[in-house]
């Protein structure tokens, strides 16, 4: 199959997000193509799933939640999947495809998909046997492009990393510099290949089995524009900008830390496992607390940076996303890696703050990535999560 996208990651996010842009514009005729999707690890669940994707028909993506003053429940088959590859099983024909037929390449690697792993060596470059880490599988893929004469592509990685086209770009370089590959090589992969910065945004809560996503109706796809780049698809949701950075402050300063403070409450108060961001939302205490960190907090630092007026708008979205009846977003979940979200979501907030010059209190965010609680100890109430006194 001659597809012209190449995904990494098989996450639920991927599932109810890029996949389903393409799909729908495919129906639009708005899309490069169908998509590949190269699953990296081998357990059984991994091969349940890649054999799933590879199923005619392809898989169901549910929408639930609020747009404006309505309900919204829709039900999608995303088509855009016509083919899941596994890694070490089926590195010759990624490598093929890669080679020929890819114009674009997606990527959703987790949390330490760009951590990279001392097995992975040059002499991988033959192909026989697929590296372990993301990045070294990415440069043997594209040495193998250049090799055969084929033009660059564009990259789009998903991670939710600052500048993640840069910081893939420049750990693929680094690779190669290790690896003692060509000047020639380095140059077509510095100037000639597209790494595009790019934000993703959509609160994706259940997986479908053994395929397939829950997900809210808003979405966000921000892309860095970069002359030559090729886009997977055009779609409404997917913005082009010259200016990613205030995409990526709204949605770290107010959306991913408005989450990470609601887990730090339920983590320091020993809270119940199945808690979710609508049950906290509807605890007027901690609803209160995170509002006060918004508003006396945050929201300054938008005013000082002349963005008052699209971070309230955001904020308002958000406070509608985090109040969704319809996903059992639990806070378990996003308190996965909570010291290291912490430290990317509460501590910019504070560095800018200073950097600006404003003498602004933030207490409760200061207490929070110190490892403190500024609230006092908790009551269990009626929703089945706890009331801070």
């Amino acid at each position: 199959m001659h597809n012209p996208i190449l995904q990494f990651g098989t996450s639920r996010f991927l599932q109810a997000h890029a996949d389903l842009f393409i799909s729908e514009a495919l129906t639009r005729g708005d899309a490069l193509g169908h998509i590949t999707i190269v699953q990296s690890t081998d357990s059984a669940q991994s091969a349940r799933r890649v054999a799933a994707f590879n199923q005619p028909g392809g898989f169901p993506v549910h929408i639930r939640g609020w747009e404006g003053q309505a309900a919204v429940a829709r039900e999608h088959q995303v088509t855009s999947v016509t083919q899941a590859l596994q890694a070490r099983g089926d590195w010759a024909h990624i490598r093929a495809a890669v080679a020929s037929d890819v114009q674009v390449i997606l990527s959703n690697t987790g949390d330490a998909g760009y951590v990279l792993s001392a097995a992975d060596h040059a002499g991988l470059l033959d192909g026989a046997v697929a590296p372990r880490s993301f990045p070294a599988k990415l440069l043997v893929l594209l040495h193998g492009r250049y090799q055969h004469g084929a033009a660059a592509l564009s990259i789009f990685p998903c991670e939710l990393v600052t500048d993640n086209g840069t910081v893939l770009r420049d750990l693929v370089l680094q690779l190669a510099r290790d690896w003692a590959l060509d000047a020639a090589f380095l140059a077509w992969l510095r100037a000639d290949c597209i790494w595009v910065n790019s934000l993703v945004d959509r609160i994706v809560s259940e997986p479908l089995e053994p395929v397939g996503a829950v997900a809210e109706p808003y979405a966000l796809w921000a892309v860095e524009a970069q002359a030559g780049m090729v886009l997977p698809c055009v779609h409404p949701q997917l913005i082009v900008t010259s200016r990613l950075e205030p995409f990526e402050r709204r949605k770290l300063f107010l959306l991913n830390l408005g989450h990470s403070f609601l887990a730090e409450q339920w983590l320091a108060a020993g809270g119940p496992a199945d808690c979710t961001v609508l049950q906290a939302m509807s605890d007027e205490t901690m609803r209160r607390s995170l509002e006060a960190v918004w508003i006396e907090e945050v929201l300054p630092v938008f005013a000082a940076l002349g963005e008052a007026l699209s971070s309230a708008a955001y904020l308002q979205q958000v406070r509608d996303r985090f109040s969704n009846p319809y996903l059992a977003h639990r806070l378990a979940d996003i308190a996965q890696n909570h010291a290291q979200k912490k430290q990317r979501r509460f501590a910019p907030v504070l560095t800018l703050a200073r950097q600006l010059g404003l003498n602004l209190p933030q207490h409760r965010l200061q207490a929070a990535l110190d490892g403190a609680t500024a609230c006092a100890p908790p009551l269990m109430n009626t929703h089945g999560c706890y009331r801070l006194k």
